[in-house]
């Protein structure tokens, strides 16, 4: 039973679940997080890496990238590009049913705040600054250090002399911790296809009570500046000699 597309499928669907489930905690009216603020939301998205990744790896895709970006980076970095078609699509759609358990899980909630921005930030990310050149910038930025650090974490001058592969769940955590602390700021740091455009395509297509626009003039951002910054850094491990 146990795939690749299994595994890319239920550790992005967990990735989401707990991703956004932070922050609808955070951002949605009488909830017991309410105004938690951006230390927890960047907290519960770096624990739920972690689960996603152990998830992902358990139920069959050791590669755990729950992440196009990451998948397309490290094809060009192996040479390979065959997981694009299985990974990709298990990861988008892991994504979308994500984000309907968050609208699940939270149900009571949603008619309980006015506020359509914060409904579709429980989904979906949004500039803090609309200035599309710059938002591209800052998800490309983000994303190139997810994947470059990432690879780096599981190098083989690492892996050599450093921790335990089983510590590599935790430290992309840390990773992904450190950017949403350090890079988050200017877009919610999506650095992510799939985290970003399943889950506003679940808030489109769901009837979630008193909901507003999907955004979609700003939806090409997140997709196309985290599939850049990913590239780009698996051209830079190729440029480097690294791999």
């Amino acid at each position: 039973m146990a795939s690749p597309f299994l595994g890319e499928f239920l550790g992005t669907m967990v990735l989401i679940l707990l991703g956004n489930g932070v922050v609808a905690g955070v951002l949605l009216n009488r909830s017991k997080a309410n105004s938690a603020g951006w230390i927890v939301i960047t907290a519960g998205w770096a624990f739920a890496v972690m689960a996603g990744v152990f998830t992902s790896i358990a139920c069959g895709s050791p590669d755990a990238h729950l992440n196009p970006a990451c998948t397309v980076g490290f094809a060009m970095i192996s040479g390979s590009y065959e997981k694009l078609a299985t990974h990709i699509p298990a990861q988008f759609f892991g994504a979308f049913v994500g984000a309907t358990l968050v609208w699940l899980h939270y149900f009571p909630h949603w008619a309980q705040t006015e506020e359509t921005d914060l409904k579709l930030a429980c989904f979906s990310t949004g500039p803090a600054i609309r200035s599309p050149f710059w938002n591209l910038v800052s998800e490309i930025i983000g994303t190139w250090v997810l994947v470059f650090v990432a690879f780096s974490i599981f190098s083989k001058a690492v892996s050599a002399t450093g921790p335990s592969p089983a510590l590599g769940p935790y430290l992309v955590a840390s990773l992904v911790w450190g950017i949403g602390l350090s890079l988050g700021g200017p877009t919610g740091y999506a650095i992510n296809p799939a985290r970003d455009l399943g889950p506003r395509l679940a808030h489109a297509l769901l009837p979630i009570a008193g909901k507003g626009s999907s955004d979609w003039g700003y939806a090409a951002i997140p997709v196309v500046g985290p599939l850049l910054g990913g590239a780009l850094a698996g051209l830079t491990v190729v440029a480097l000699h690294l791999a």
